[in-house]
């Protein structure tokens, strides 16, 4: 599929520190790592979460906030509040500024790791449960395409969109394309659904998802069933990994990504894929990125992978 302008992600996940960081500035200068403290205390609430949101401790987030705040003469930005930290109008008026920084900072390292010839490193996927765990077993030398030796991939099950402008992940895999933002998109491929329940099992009673989940397709489509036929739910559960082993073990039946299903012999099909609940999956990686070496042959691998097992994720193999 060709190219396509326009696309943004926004979210939060958490971020590794840098490997290397240049020395710290004199006294009287500013530092960009402090710069970015500021933001994710503004942007989280707290100085704890937005310690998770950094890979930073809460002593850390403390000292460097200090700093941004001596740099303008000691004035707090921040109301501390039983809730957590909120900014007051001193702070309110640096945001615009310290997101411009950010934004051409980022440019910047994103810009660099492009630049890198070197076919080392890790390279982290943003994506959900089922792409996740597809992923995962094409590593296993199952594809005619395997990942440079030098390369770790590392796989984020999260159903929150990473931020790949702020460098979250260098590439996410979305069941919708983002409207806006400059990021190269690619329609990896579509995964099927069906019903599966443990062969000579006598229960009807369905594994489902929990409440909170109940937008999720699969859930939506079960609870119809339910209300149709009246059959009870057995259990539910925040998971594909406990739904496929409760279906092995013969709670109930339940909807599986047919790449998992066909695939365990203690399971029988009880439908066709299902139109309504396929899941299709796009590429996205920054534009500045798709250049990186590590970066492309990630994409290469992934957009091979799935057209190699195309009948496998259909539910036909």
């Amino acid at each position: 599929m060709a190219a396509l302008d326009g696309l943004a992600i926004a979210g939060g996940e958490t971020r590794h520190e840098p490997a290397t960081r240049p020395p710290r500035p004199g006294r009287g200068s500013m530092d960009w790592d402090d710069v970015r403290v500021f933001l994710a205390v503004a942007r989280e609430g707290s100085m704890r979460a937005a310690g998770r949101a950094l890979g930073l401790s809460q002593p850390t987030i403390a000292r460097r906030l200090a700093a941004f705040e001596a740099t303008f003469g000691g004035p707090a930005l921040f109301d501390r509040l039983p809730e957590g930290l909120r900014l007051n109008a001193a702070g309110e008026q640096l945001v615009p500024e310290a997101e411009s920084v950010e934004d051409a900072v980022l440019t910047l390292e994103r810009r660099r790791a492009a630049a890198s010839p070197v076919l080392s490193g890790t390279v982290r996927v943003s994506t959900g449960e089922c792409a996740a765990g597809f992923l995962a077993r094409c590593l296993s030398g199952s594809t005619t395409t395997a990942l440079p030796t030098g390369i770790t991939l590392e796989l984020v099950d999260s159903r929150q969109t990473a931020n790949l402008a702020r460098r979250e992940a260098d590439m996410a895999l979305r069941h919708e394309p983002p409207e806006t933002g400059d990021f190269y998109i690619s329609k990896a491929g579509t995964f099927a659904c069906a019903v599966y329940r443990r062969r000579g099992a006598d229960t009807d009673a369905w594994v489902t998802y929990t409440d909170e989940q109940a937008h999720y397709a699969p859930a939506r489509w079960v609870q119809r069933q339910v209300e149709e036929t009246g059959t009870p739910v057995a259990l539910r559960a925040s998971s594909m990994l406990m739904h496929l082993e409760a279906i092995r073990a013969g709670t109930g039946r339940g909807v599986l990504p047919c790449y998992v299903g066909d695939g365990q012999p203690l399971l029988e099909r009880l439908t066709p894929a299902i139109p309504e609940l396929a899941a299709e999956y796009w590429i996205i990686v920054h534009r500045d990125l798709r250049r990186s070496a590590c970066v492309r042959a990630v994409l290469d691998w992934v957009r091979q992978v799935f057209a190699e097992q195309r009948k496998l994720i259909a539910g036909a193999a």
